[in-house]
């Protein structure tokens, strides 16, 4: 199983990147949609933990920018009904908090927002997610949740910063005061402001 890779970008694709290692190897890694939007241009570092899915007519590699993304993935399709591409389509509109969120609060409703997942796919998905997937200290929804959800897209821009060789100390107070500034902005949106920022202020 590769859990984990990290190289330069040769080309960006529809649904990911071609990643090269140090070695010289080439791998096609399939990214979640906030992923894509932290990518950095061709020739630039990246770097996720992965996870490899085989099937009879193919092996494909999923990476996510964090370690909770990679296992909530494997949570995810390990359910019923629940394939790679599905996972995927969900991972892309939800992170994993917003995920325990929604099982805490019972919202099978929320799973319908995915592309392709209707509201009778939605309930039977949320049934199971709702015994594997652990609430942790996840705070039900109400006053806040767009902090939470804001949180989940900080985490992320910063592992961006970090993967385009930015000192995540350094950068943090940068990251924090452009989401302070607009707290609906996404992943992708929050990297390009804090790199204008960054290249502003040298």
């Amino acid at each position: 199983m590769i859990a984990y890779i990290e190289g330069s970008v040769l080309e960006r694709t529809e649904n990911g990147c071609v990643l090269v290692t140090a070695g010289g190897v080439g791998y096609e890694v399939f990214l979640p949609e906030h992923a894509l939007g932290g990518l950095p241009a061709r020739g630039g570092r990246a770097a996720f933990h992965t996870c490899m899915i085989v099937r009879e007519d193919a092996q494909e590699l999923f990476g996510f920018p964090t370690w909770d993304e990679r296992q909530t993935f494997l949570v995810l399709v390990g359910i019923n009904r629940v394939g790679a591409r599905t996972a995927m389509a969900i991972l892309s509109q939800y992170r994993p908090d917003d995920l325990r969120r929604m099982v805490l609060d019972d919202d099978a409703s929320g799973l319908t927002r995915v592309p392709g997942i209707g509201k009778k796919t939605a309930q039977q998905i949320f049934l199971d997610m709702k015994y594997r997937l652990k609430p942790g200290s996840v705070s039900p929804s109400g006053a806040q949740a767009p902090q939470a959800a804001n949180s989940s897209v900080y985490r992320d821009a910063l592992t961006g910063l970090a993967n385009l060789g930015y000192d995540e100390d350094a950068v943090a107070p940068i990251l924090r005061d452009v989401l302070a500034a607009d707290a609906d902005l996404g992943v992708g949106e929050a990297l390009r402001a804090a790199l204008k920022k960054l290249a502003a202020g040298r």
